[in-house]
């Protein structure tokens, strides 16, 4: 499966976890691939940290409009009834909890919930963000990710050895390879995609899975 059929794979199955009515923020990078992929059977309301409520997908080239960007620079098209305003407020809108879902990239997650998506040491870095402020104050945080690291090192791991974004604070993880979720004893592995077993899935995680009720063959 080539890389972008992989992107399209996660994100399309993470739009599944969104409710009609939701107000989403998607974080930078593979994230903001979901806003392509809303139903048109939802009402969702994407959210920004730069200061924009109601983010349609991304323009085909004849509707780009330069002085409209997401928080990770790229340039978006904005819904009917959508709305502008400074940082500030946005951040009021993520730590006030107004924010329903949000749906993050990841470095490693630990079997506890912990994430780290921010910093790998000795690398340049430009800082950590909005996403320290969203994995706190959005009701339901869901990281999409590739199950592995390039160098095939797992990256759901017991516990994180990169800096935390938080502890504790993700619900779901989806990968190009199955759908995890987080729980008070650990982490059930609900669906294994197309293309995968439940031992590939066991053997590229690093963290104890908990295998019962799953889903194989998933598209």
């Amino acid at each position: 499966m080539g890389e972008v059929n992989v992107r399209e794979r996660i994100a399309r199955r993470a739009e599944k976890e969104i409710e009609d009515g939701d107000y989403v923020n998607l974080g930078i990078g593979m994230p903001t691939l979901v806003a392509n992929y809303i139903s048109a059977n939802k009402t969702v309301v994407l959210q920004s940290e730069n200061g924009l409520l109601g983010i349609g997908p991304y323009p085909t080239k004849d509707k780009v409009d330069p002085d409209l960007i997401n928080a990770g620079k790229e340039t978006v098209t904005s819904i009917p009834g959508s709305a502008y305003f400074n940082s500030a407020e946005s951040f009021a809108m993520i730590r006030g909890e107004h924010v329903d879902v949000a749906i993050l990239g990841g470095m490693e997650v630990s079997e506890k919930g912990d994430l780290a998506n921010w910093m790998i040491p000795g690398k340049m870095i430009k800082g950590m963000g909005g996403a320290m402020d969203l994995v706190h104050g959005a009701k339901k945080i869901i990281i999409i990710m590739d199950h592995v690291a390039k160098d095939g090192s797992a990256k759901i791991k017991k516990e994180c050895s990169l800096p935390l974004t938080g502890k504790g604070v993700v619900h779901k993880i989806i990968t190009e390879r199955a759908l995890i979720d987080v729980t008070p004893t650990g982490l059930e592995l609900k669906e294994v995609f197309d293309g995968f077993t439940i031992q590939d899935i066991i053997d590229s995680t690093e963290a104890t899975l908990i295998v019962k009720d799953v889903i194989e063959g998933v598209n």
